[in-house]
């Protein structure tokens, strides 16, 4: 939030009963989308999310709430724990859905053709997903359209296999240069607001680990940042306490240290 040309506040974005049916009516448009051109044959984009291969500590971070999933990756009893989580703790349910996130990792586009088992989508427990409800910003949604657009027309498809292929890769890989751009803006945008704040303590949760470091999430302001010092023994998804140590607007960057 901007007053003027300065950063006075971030914010999680309300949910409310209005943008959740938006939602639901733009997967169930994608569903079917998806299931109409598989049913017309020929080869089509998807968009997927694979089996998560850190099942396991998915599963030792729902037992920290008392809750216990299958040996195996199942989908639907992941979908079934969060539901839970977001009625219970609908403040706190960002975070654990970002680390959820984090732990399946990302999504991306592939082409799929008649008689190949679908990879479906992890996270919305679905084996039939495409993008086709956003062409005015989306490239792989125009892709998709066209495709429908030709079979409801009876002409010969606009791409071919190996067309289809390539555009695949350049979409999945266009889509995370953005999301790289966009998570720079926000992060630069929180050293902004936080820049004052030097020496502040906030409760957290840890949100990743990877070999540069461990990286937490504040609550209040909802920002997230790299923990510095002690934090090896620190697993995804434990909370506690961290002091704000520095910030760099121009790198984005935020320094937490365990509180205490």
């Amino acid at each position: 939030m901007f007053k003027g040309e300065q950063v006075v506040d971030i914010q999680q974005q309300v949910q409310n009963r209005a943008r959740q049916l938006i939602e639901e009516l733009m997967i169930a448009t994608n569903t079917c989308t998806a299931q109409f051109l598989a049913d017309a044959g020929g080869a089509w984009l998807r968009r997927v999310v694979r089996s998560p291969e850190r099942w396991l500590r998915i599963g030792e971070l729902a037992q920290r709430y008392g809750e216990s999933l299958p040996q195996d990756p199942d989908s639907r009893a992941l979908a079934q724990f969060l539901a839970r989580r977001h009625k219970a703790d609908p403040l706190r349910f960002p975070d654990l859905s970002l680390v959820i996130v984090k732990l399946m990792g990302a999504s991306e586009y592939v082409v799929e053709r008649p008689g190949t088992l679908p990879i479906g989508h992890f996270g919305l427990a679905l084996r039939d997903y495409t993008h086709s409800t956003a062409p005015n910003r989306r490239y792989p949604d125009l892709i998709t359209l066209r495709m429908v657009k030709s079979v409801l027309s009876g002409n010969p498809p606009p791409y071919g296999a190996a067309d289809l292929q390539a555009l695949a890769l350049h979409c999945t890989q266009q889509e995370d240069a953005a999301r790289k751009v966009e998570r720079r803006m926000r992060k630069s945008e929180a050293a902004l607001l936080l820049q004052s704040h030097i020496g502040q303590t906030y409760d957290a949760i840890v949100t990743g680990r990877t070999p540069s470091g461990t990286f937490v999430r504040v609550f209040t302001p909802p920002v997230e940042g790299m923990l510095i010092g002690r934090g090896a023994e620190l697993d995804v998804g434990q909370p506690l306490r961290v002091k704000l140590v520095s910030t760099n607007v121009e790198l984005g960057f935020i320094d937490f240290a365990r509180a205490g």
